[in-house]
């Protein structure tokens, strides 16, 4: 049985992929997991292979959800997309090039406030 907190992240996991289909991109897998870390989001479209972290919130919020994609979470969505990035999963994605995008979603009643952050953060290696 989920709890109230899932069924957020779920409803708002959905809005996303809704709202990235509609862009045009394919879903290619949603809660993949490699490990002990997780992905929410894995999308193809013309431009590459899209890590998507979906942020769900319910008004009013303190700071924006997106605020909460800091470097320690940033480097668990890298980890992540390295494990599938080498997992049979990648099959569907040949050579190409790697995003990693951000949706914040905020439900407030019946309304839904969507923003999409393309290219949130590129991965610095030293």
């Amino acid at each position: 049985m989920r709890t109230a907190r899932q069924n957020l992240g779920a409803a708002g996991e959905q809005q996303a992929c809704d709202f990235l289909v509609g862009r045009g991109m394919q879903i290619l897998a949603r809660n993949w997991r490699g490990g002990h870390t997780e992905i929410d989001i894995i999308a193809l479209d013309a431009k590459g292979v899209h890590f998507v972290e979906v942020k769900t919130r319910v008004a009013p919020v303190m700071a924006s959800p997106e605020e909460n994609v800091r470097a320690g979470k940033q480097r668990t969505l890298v980890k992540a997309a390295q494990a599938f990035l080498h997992s049979p999963d990648r099959k569907a994605i040949s050579d190409s090039e790697v995003f990693f995008d951000v949706v914040s979603v905020v439900f407030d009643g019946d309304k839904v406030e969507l923003e999409f952050f393309p290219q949130a953060f590129i991965p610095m290696y030293f």
